[in-house]
């Protein structure tokens, strides 16, 4: 009998997905399911145990979730590049261990109390109760792994409706968490998610009258969705944050700096330097020592071409040429994308740089890739307005390199970010070598910013009259 291609693939892939799971020491059956609605019931059984369950206890789950993403991260890293084809190993490694260390946990959970003549007034952080959440291919493990720890704390049980193109990532993280909290005493199914997610599934999880909150990390689209779905939304979507260097910058910091972020896992972050604007005084200065770093490689002209035919589609409509990111490029290594506009590349490449006009497709639109377009500028005030007008109003995020705190802070005004890093690499902004929490959720279009356990709550009032009042 004849064994179809496509059978033999569908096989192997069974075959991996088992060692997958063995190598984990996780069970098929933890949180995943064949239907969505079938996902969501099991997750409200799962979120009515855990409100019973004391605060102290909540945290002995989330401490238990952190050592298991701990334990698990270098293999769940490999998995998630086998699975989605983008990224690197070694930063998603650190991803997972950012998020094991830095998201937040119940200590966020604030109380607040109002006293006076006619008694006390507590206002307490309840759960929504089931979350639906999306989450997108370039963060896939992360972005589930530090949602759940969020929702958990504030008392929820989350579904998640991972990307197609990052199931077996999202699996597998749910499944290590599920195992994580059932041998540390919590309930079964606290995190649950589709063997087979599909558009209809996700929709079937915003419309369930059981899902509260939706909370969708991914591009203008689904966040658009969610927020037209009629129920509370946090949407964490699209940037295309760009970096300006102004001529008191420590240059030889702000190259090692802005090259570090670029290349970090690839580019995918939605947080790192997609395009960088330079005042001319120092701009070969910056460019020479970019160079200095050893991983990076300068397009030329003829150069920089290839590679925009490679990584971007091309169309025209109406006599205007309109262009778009080539996806099979998306968080490819600087050396395959070179390979596949036909140029050699140097050993130990992972950022592509070029000198480019600031209406260049590299510098207009996010490419999610090791490539930095890097434009020239007059002086500090046309540099701010041009990354104004490149971030597209996304609000996402922004970074500058400057001694000059007048500059800092007019540019942090007028670029309005949700986060701003100033003299380091993008990633400062979410926690990893700056202060501050992390989260894979960056909630610009709805307000939450980043966000942590209290995003996933709302406040509830407890008033009591002419008692509890010790003055």
């Amino acid at each position: 009998m004849e064994i179809k291609n496509d059978e033999i693939s569908a096989m192997v892939e069974k075959v991996l997905q088992e060692m997958n799971r063995r190598d984990l020491n996780v069970s098929e059956s933890d949180g995943v399911f064949d239907d969505m609605d079938e996902a969501i019931e099991a997750a409200s059984i799962a979120q009515k145990e855990l409100i019973c369950m004391s605060i102290s206890q909540r945290e002995e789950l989330i401490s238990a979730m952190r050592k298991a993403i701990l334990d698990n991260a270098t293999k769940i890293a490999d998995i998630c590049v086998e699975d989605t084809g983008m990224g690197r190993k070694d930063h998603k490694y650190l991803k997972l261990k950012l998020v094991a260390n830095k998201t937040p946990g119940t200590e966020v959970l604030k109380t607040m109390a109002i006293s006076g003549d006619k008694g006390l007034t507590l206002i307490e952080m309840g759960p929504f109760g089931v979350i639906g959440g999306i989450t997108p291919s370039t963060n896939p493990s992360a972005t589930v792994m530090c949602n759940s720890i969020g929702m958990i704390a504030s008392g929820n049980a989350a579904v998640f409706s991972p990307h197609p193109g990052a199931i077996e990532s999202c699996l597998i993280s749910v499944r290590v968490l599920n195992k994580a909290i059932t041998d540390a005493g919590g309930p079964r199914n606290l995190i649950t998610t589709l063997r087979k997610p599909s558009l209809e599934s996700t929709d079937t999880m915003i419309n369930n009258p059981k899902i509260r909150l939706v909370v969708a990390t991914g591009g203008p689209f689904i966040v658009k969705k969610v927020l037209s779905s009629g129920k509370k939304a946090i949407g964490a979507g699209a940037g295309n944050p760009p970096v300006v260097v102004d001529e008191t910058a420590d240059i030889v910091k702000a190259a090692r700096d802005i090259i570090a972020g670029c290349c970090f896992d690839n580019n995918l972050p939605c947080i790192a330097e997609k395009e960088a604007i330079v005042v001319e005084s120092v701009y070969e200065k910056l460019i020479a020592e970019m160079l200095k770093n050893g991983n990076v490689y300068e397009l030329d002209e003829q150069q920089k071409q290839k590679v925009l035919d490679v990584v971007m589609n091309k169309t025209e409509k109406g006599g205007k040429i309109k262009y778009g990111v080539n996806k099979n490029f998306v968080g490819k290594d600087a050396s395959v994308i070179l390979a596949a506009a036909g140029i050699e590349a140097p050993k130990g490449v992972e950022c592509l740089i070029c000198r480019a006009e600031n209406l260049h497709p590299f510098v207009q639109e996010e490419l999610m890739m090791p490539i930095l377009a890097i434009v020239k500028v007059k002086d500090v005030d046309e540099a701010i307005n041009t990354a104004v007008l490149d971030e597209h109003g996304n609000r996402h995020t922004a970074m500058m390199h400057s001694k000059n705190i007048d500059n800092l802070t007019k540019m942090s005004r007028l670029i309005d970010t949700t986060i701003f890093v100033k003299n380091a690499p993008s990633y400062a902004g979410i926690g990893f070598g700056g202060e501050g929490w992390t989260t894979f959720t960056i909630a610009g279009p709805t307000g939450e910013g980043i966000t942590n356990a209290t995003s996933f709550t709302r406040q509830r009032r407890c008033t009591m009259v002419d008692s509890f009042r010790i003055i």
